[in-house]
């Protein structure tokens, strides 16, 4: 096994941090921030800390959470905070470095693991390497960190680093290091692309690296982990990380296959973008919405409008049988995040379809990756709607939903097979979906129906004992001769064993 032992029984949960809760204790918190229960808007910044995330360990601890994955903390001019100037100091709107360390004493204390996002790919402009070649050009020592245009360097022209409307029209035509002097991720100004075949540079992001696992994280969760398009960069960051802690996670975020980057020397494995698209039209069915499910760029077309049992079987087969099996089990398997419009908005608000995608991710092999506020119904389309702030107003919760996955994490954490048992496709017909889970002598199996009407179904059931509804509400359930049948309410999913 590559992979840490703890990922297969983890319940992973993700934190915006700018939205999730505002403590007190932090020494920032009276500056003006926008009014929490306003809309969520693409510069501005509502106030959570890091203080506040550990104050609310407890509700998370009852949520069933084990694993914590937090966007980025680092000092940053963003509200998302991909936009990086201080590597090595957590941003002091969240709190500064000393509201991290209470957070990982406060997480650990109750066993949960912390994984931070790293922005590896790309700096700020106000990174102070960058910043330092911006005034000085060719003197500066840091001329080779970034990628430049020699004439800027050499002063023939100036840069370009606040665009005229004149530059972004050149952007656009001839790409950023040509039109305003630098090479931006994806040719954006603000995010200067790091030269990560420059010695110094690998230097500082491997001790970047190094320094927070020894701080006390758990793990990485990497930024465009593809764009650094070189295996040996990221073979290194591994034997770095995990010469400090051999239990550290490893989580890349690449939303097509990867095949290249899990063979065990790079990444432990993906946000598991591929099961997301599969099971948004499976589960939503008709209720999918399709301008919504769009916005996100990502998905690139993947997404149906629809898909039938059979289908989405099929390439949830394909998609089991991509990596080898410790990869498999490690992926981090999620319904949305904040690169997505969440998945209430995307099922047009139907709770059904959700309950039904949480019930698949919570018995299917990987980690699943709660987004904050789903549990309670918080809705919202792309960025930056799927940031809202978290409700913490309980009369405006959705008490069903949180009592619904508050079930179904239980159910997991009771059940060794959902989080380390073999897998077994069932059946696959008629808007119902169904696949058997076994781990040392259990076996159980899990059926999702998304019609409209009931259905009846038989299936292998090589168990002793008589099986009976562990979750959901299945009836007439008979067994015999080594198989079982049951009937599945419409729109609901069920687990037996």
């Amino acid at each position: 096994m590559t992979t840490p032992n703890w990922v297969q029984d983890a319940i992973f949960y993700q934190i915006f941090p700018d939205r999730f809760a505002r403590s007190k204790r932090n020494p920032a918190g009276n500056l003006p921030f926008e009014a929490w229960d306003t809309p969520p808007t693409i510069n501005g910044f509502k106030g959570g800390d890091l203080y506040g995330v550990a104050e609310k360990l407890d509700y998370l601890q009852s949520l069933g959470i084990t694993a914590l994955y937090l966007n980025p903390i680092f000092a940053s001019a963003s509200n998302h905070r991909y936009h990086t100037y201080d590597y090595y100091n957590v941003d002091p709107l969240l709190g500064g470095n000393d509201a991290l360390r209470v957070l990982i004493a406060e997480a650990h204390q109750r066993g949960m693991k912390v994984v931070l996002d790293g922005v590896f790919n790309h700096a700020s402009r106000g990174f102070w390497q960058f910043h330092h070649v911006l005034e000085t050009g060719n003197g500066s020592p840091y001329r080779d960190w970034f990628h430049f245009d020699e004439d800027r360097l050499s002063g023939k022209k100036h840069w370009g680093t606040y665009p005229t409307k004149s530059e972004e029209a050149a952007i656009q035509h001839d790409g950023s290091l040509k039109a305003i002097g630098y090479q931006g991720w994806w040719n954006l100004p603000a995010l200067p692309k790091f030269n990560t075949n420059t010695p110094a540079v690998r230097a500082f992001l491997f001790d970047v690296a190094e320094y927070w696992i020894k701080f006390g994280i758990d793990g990485w969760r990497l930024d465009v982990a593809a764009e650094i398009d070189d295996d040996s960069f990221w073979q290194e960051f591994r034997r770095r990380v995990r010469a400090i802690n051999p239990e550290a996670y490893i989580v890349a975020e690449i939303w097509h296959e990867a095949q290249r980057w899990l063979q065990g020397d790079q990444f432990d494995a993906t946000m598991n973008y591929l099961v997301t698209a599969a099971a948004l039209p499976f589960f939503a069915g008709k209720h999918i919405d399709m301008r919504v499910v769009n916005q996100a760029g990502g998905y690139n077309g993947r997404v149906r409008a629809e898909i039938s049992a059979n289908d989405f079987a099929n390439e949830i087969d394909r998609l089991l049988h991509l990596y080898q099996a410790d990869i498999t089990y490690a992926q981090l398997n999620l319904l949305d995040s904040h690169d997505t419009p969440r998945f209430l908005s995307s099922a047009r608000g139907d709770t059904d379809s959700l309950k039904l995608a949480w019930l698949f991710m919570l018995t299917f092999p990987g980690a699943p990756c709660i987004y904050y506020g789903d549990e309670v119904g918080l809705d919202g389309e792309h960025d930056p709607d799927c940031r809202k702030s978290f409700p913490w107003d309980e009369s405006k919760w959705n008490r069903d939903l949180l009592d619904y996955l508050k079930a179904a994490i239980s159910l997991r954490k009771s059940h060794p097979s959902l989080r380390r048992g073999t897998f077994s496709r069932l059946w696959s017909a008629d808007g119902v979906y169904a696949f058997g889970r076994a781990h040392e002598g259990e076996s159980l199996v899990a059926a999702f129906n998304v019609s409209e009407e009931p259905r009846t179904i038989e299936v292998q059931y090589e168990a002793k004992k008589k099986p009976k509804a562990l979750f959901g509400h299945p009836s007439e359930i008979k067994s015999e001769n080594g198989k079982v049948r049951f009937a599945i309410p419409p729109r609901s999913g069920v687990v037996i064993g």
